[in-house]
């Protein structure tokens, strides 16, 4: 039997994998390590299984005697909101944080890490395979974020070379789906977000860069193939997204037509925005096989929009119920 560790396990994809996990009949214990930075305690509210057990603290600081068969390290916002307002606790939560992990790790055990499309920069080769370099500011706004992820997947690759460590490293492209959070930040959630409340959507520049959008349950069926359930000799890095490009002007075009009423702000583009994301596939389509991204752009938006109504009317129910018990004291 095995036992689990998950650093970023409450947050958006951590939430989703740990469910994954839980219906594994040979893990014996899960434990989450989170800080509740950009993750959330209701993202596993649902999980009643007692092989659950949440540690609300800083990966990079967690310390227990246990030792865990599988580490899977999560543990870092994706949001360029977010990793670029704290940039030294975005890199500490990936360097140190897979430092301090990997000594947590039995002898023999597997160590598994998400890392992401953005190490390519600003990509001059369309699409990204993982055996392109990038091209890469590597003291630009974003520097946090990708170089701490760059620096991560060097250190297990030195640490398989030299140790012969068991990994799993996967470059995530863009995901997203139900339990992003409404102040996220990125394209979709953002502009769902806005639609539902201001009904004004927010595109930067002109809206033309491009991104592989791909769906919470695509994304979360290719991690839990490559980190445990398929057998592989392949170790990474493995590119996980949607290979269909499709520009942000297009998704936010998209989600006025799902709420009329909505109309699109043009607004200064961010500095360093990459101008397009498209994984190659070939390696995923070899490791992998039969794995697709099936969820269409427009059906995973349809979802995350309902999920997010849902959430919405939850929050005015329970703030309804609040001022009607404080009326009735």
């Amino acid at each position: 039997m095995n036992r689990v560790l998950v650093s970023g396990g409450c947050g958006f994809l951590g939430s989703h994998l740990v469910d994954s996990l839980l219906l594994r009949a040979d893990v014996e214990r899960v434990v989450v390590i989170d800080n509740l930075w950009t993750g959330a305690l209701a993202n596993l509210a649902h999980v009643s299984d007692s092989r659950l057990f949440i540690e609300i603290c800083d990966v990079e600081r967690f310390a227990t005697a246990d030792r865990f068969d599988e580490v899977i390290h999560m543990a870092s916002p994706a949001s360029p909101p977010w990793y670029m307002r704290e940039p030294l606790r975005v890199i500490r939560a990936n360097v140190e944080g897979a430092l301090n992990l990997l000594n947590l790790l039995r002898p023999g055990g597997r160590f598994c890490f998400t890392s992401t499309s953005e190490v390519y920069g600003d990509p001059l080769v369309s699409p990204q395979p993982e055996s392109y370099r990038g091209s890469v500011d590597c003291t630009g706004p974003r520097s946090s974020y990708d170089e701490s992820k760059r620096c991560t997947e060097a250190l297990l690759f030195e640490s398989q070379r030299v140790s012969g460590l068991d990994i799993r490293v996967v470059r995530l492209f863009n995901a997203y789906g139900p339990r992003t959070r409404a102040d996220d930040g990125r394209a979709v959630s953002n502009f769902i977000s806005q639609a539902l409340t201001s009904r004004m959507l927010t595109v930067h520049g002109d809206g033309l860069q491009t991104r592989s959008w791909g769906y919470v349950d695509d994304i979360i069926e290719a991690l839990a193939r490559f980190f445990w359930r398929d057998a592989c000799e392949y170790r990474g890095p493995l590119n996980v997204g949607n290979n269909r490009e499709v520009s942000v002007l297009d998704v936010a075009t998209h989600i006025t037509k799902l709420l009329p009423g909505t109309r699109i702000k043009f607004m200064p583009p961010v500095p360093q925005d990459p101008t397009n994301r498209r994984p190659d596939l070939t390696i995923m389509k070899r490791v992998l096989p039969g794995w697709t991204a099936d969820v269409p752009y427009e059906e995973g938006v349809r979802r995350t929009l309902d999920w997010f109504r849902l959430q919405m009317a939850a929050r005015e129910s329970a703030i309804r119920y609040e001022e009607d018990r404080r009326m009735a004291v």
